[in-house]
């Protein structure tokens, strides 16, 4: 135990300071549990409005996809959508609320190493991911009568995603100073890439070239995955999902522990 820790009254085990990993993750989790209308009930309703809306304009259209009525191909879509964006929003409000206040070094002045404040931060996105995914696929069976082909595949990509969108949540917060600056990497980066990455549709039906880009989105193996689970059809492998997501994940995660680590954007 550092000198700094026997001052702070800080209990280590090993080199983890599991005290203050735990009431970091206990403040993330508590934050969107004290909005529970707004953090868990609204993504529900989110996601029953876009089941309703495509399968009354386009359902009956649409017929059968990947053998499957065309509602139970776009739940998983819409499942992880909502899972993304949900964990995404619940690392960046935080970080970026903390910089508008002032209050940040409240977070970065106790001995807190830097995978401890990833770790900290991440287990509220995660958390809000689950509880999302949670609430919307108890809707969907008890609403629409859909399975789940294969319940632990379901389980890994949901966590992956949680996880993934996460740590790029921390990151685009740790980038941004300003509420607006959040709000455009939201628009312009989070919703692009969960909207065309196969949400409503398969890849195989694009051209090309449109193919070659959904396939280097780590998201389109996110809802791929997903849908896997779910109805046991898919447009790629799970396990090169399950791959590409992870070194994704684990690349996000390095960075923002290295940005902690120097401080970017945080100290000044």
């Amino acid at each position: 135990m550092s000198a700094t820790d026997k001052a702070m009254g800080v209990r280590r085990f090993g080199r983890v300071n599991w005290m203050g990993l735990y009431t970091l993750s206990a403040r993330e989790v508590r934050r969107f549990l004290a909005v529970w209308t707004q953090t868990l009930a609204a993504p529900l309703i989110t996601a029953g409005l876009f089941l309703a809306v495509f399968t009354l304009a386009i359902g009956p259209i649409r017929g059968e996809m990947m053998g499957v009525p065309f509602i139970e191909f776009l739940a998983p879509g819409i499942l992880m959508m909502n899972v993304i964006q949900n964990a995404f929003a619940n690392t960046s409000s935080s970080i970026v609320i903390s910089k508008v206040q002032g209050n940040i070094v409240d977070t970065l002045m106790p001995p807190l190493s830097p995978v401890e404040l990833v770790l900290g931060y991440l287990a509220g996105g995660i958390g809000r991911g689950l509880f999302v995914a949670a609430a919307i696929l108890t809707g969907m069976i008890l609403t629409l009568g859909i399975g789940v082909a294969h319940p632990l595949w379901v389980a890994v990509f949901v966590l992956l995603g949680s996880a993934f969108l996460g740590a790029l949540g921390i990151a685009a917060a740790i980038l941004s100073n300003k509420f607006d600056q959040i709000a455009a990497i939201t628009n312009f980066v989070i919703m692009p890439l969960s909207f065309l990455s196969g949400t409503f549709y398969s890849v195989s039906t694009l051209p090309p070239l449109m193919q070659t880009i959904s396939y280097a989105n780590p998201v389109f193996y996110l809802i791929d995955g997903v849908r896997f689970g779910m109805i046991g059809q898919s447009d790629g492998s799970p396990w090169l999902g399950l791959g590409v997501v992870s070194t994704s994940t684990l690349a996000v995660c390095i960075l923002c522990w290295y940005w902690f680590r120097i401080g970017y954007r945080l100290k000044t």
